[in-house]
Order: structure tokens, then C-alpha cells, then sequence
């Protein structure tokens, strides 16, 4: 039963990543309103907590349940999967800082100032993140299915 449970919160953290980042892309526009910038940062904060949350609970399921620690450390699709989850990590600091750079702007109540090229950096990131995190599942299927192991 644990096992299921741990399964179930990481699919569903999962799902509440992506539908996050999603936001995050159809929200952003390089002519955003208070209201509007106000959310993004929001939602990029809980992006923050999901991603969080995806990590935990697939650490546990390698550790505790699964196939067990040996299977995932010998296995070069889970050092795939971890390596471009790790990149999705380190592609959000862009989208992170740009909504960061914007609270004092917020705070006295105005729309945050973004210049086209910023936009443009940004809203690439956001697509890249998405394109990187649509191939995860296919990975984690392989991996699922025994490919994938180091000859020994």
C-alpha cells in the first residue's frame, strides 16, 4: 500500500509540475499587466515546491520501494532521467530570477518592465523546460521495462 501511495504522490506531483510550468508559458507575455505578473510569480514559487516534491518523492521510491536503489544506479535511462531533470532545474533559474527581478515593481504597484529580448529568452526557457520534461515519461517507460542496464 505505501507503495502505491509513494507512486501516486510523484505521478501527481508530476502532473502539477507540468500544469505549472504550462501556466508559466501561457501567461507570460513581454506586455504583462500587474494582476497578470503578480500571478506568474506565484505560480512559479509553487513550480518551485512541485519540482521540490517530484524530487522527494522519487528519492523515495529509488530508496525505499520500486525496484530497488541497485536497479536505478546501474541503470544509464535513470542517470538520463535525473541528468535532464536536474537541467530542467537549472534552465528555471532564468524564468525564476526574470519574476524575482520584478517584485519591487510589483510591490509599488506597477507592471513590471520586460524588454523584448528578455521576453524572447524567457518564453524560449519556458518552451525548452516544456519539450525537455515531454520526454521524461518515455525514458521512465524504458527504464520500467529492464533497458537501460551498465554491461557489467
Amino acid at each position: 500500500m505505501a507503495d502505491a501511495i509513494a507512486a501516486s504522490l510523484h505521478y501527481l506531483s508530476i502532473f502539477v509540475l507540468f500544469a505549472l510550468l504550462t501556466c508559466e508559458h501561457m501567461l507570460f507575455r513581454s506586455d504583462i499587466d500587474h494582476a497578470t505578473a503578480r500571478r506568474l510569480l506565484r505560480i512559479d514559487m509553487a513550480y518551485g515546491m512541485a519540482a521540490g516534491l517530484v524530487l522527494v518523492t522519487g528519492a523515495v521510491r529509488v530508496v525505499w520501494y520500486g525496484k530497488g536503489l541497485d536497479y536505478y544506479l546501474h541503470n544509464w535511462i535513470f542517470h538520463a532521467k535525473v541528468s535532464l531533470f536536474i537541467l530542467v532545474g537549472l534552465l528555471s533559474i532564468l524564468p525564476t530570477l526574470t519574476f524575482f527581478n520584478w517584485r519591487n515593481e510589483l510591490l509599488a504597484g506597477k507592471a513590471p518592465s520586460i524588454s523584448p529580448a528578455q521576453a524572447r529568452r524567457t518564453i524560449m526557457v519556458i518552451r525548452l523546460e516544456l519539450l525537455i520534461l515531454v520526454c521524461l515519461p518515455f525514458l521512465a517507460s524504458l527504464m520500467a521495462r529492464g533497458t537501460g542496464f551498465f554491461l557489467s
